[in-house]
């Protein structure tokens, strides 16, 4: 029987895979930064708890999603390394799935901080 690793190992394990893929994918670079935007603007603006909420779980929704996205694309490449049309189908598959959330996140962030926004604007 294979014995686990310490839970300390198992944060390493999994810090440097954001790190792999922070480094690798141009895509999570840019979603990270998204990310972080989210989380200065839930605090700078007044939003509700349930919006603070959403706002930044669909954030790290897309950030989970291009994660599994990094990884299918690595492991189609592993099965099947020479271009088939079914890697080039499951790799845009995976980007779809990815831009559909990315979507709809950017969507829920200006039903929600546009008005915040709005109204910062015209009191200046």
């Amino acid at each position: 029987m294979l014995k686990q690793p310490p839970f300390i190992k198992s944060i390493q394990y999994a810090l440097r895979g954001l790190a792999v893929a922070y480094k690798a994918e141009r895509s999570f670079r840019f979603q990270v930064l998204a990310a972080i935007l989210v989380i200065v603007v839930v605090f700078i603006f007044p939003l509700q708890t349930w919006e603070r909420s959403v706002l930044l779980l669909v954030a790290m929704s897309v950030l989970v999603l291009e994660l599994l996205n990094s990884s299918v694309e690595r492991v189609v490449d592993l099965v099947k390394p020479r271009l088939h049309e079914y890697v080039a189908d499951i790799k845009d598959i995976m980007a779809g799935a990815v831009l559909l959330a990315a979507l709809f996140a950017l969507l829920l962030a200006v039903i929600i901080i546009g008005p915040h926004v709005m109204t910062f604007i015209r009191s200046l």
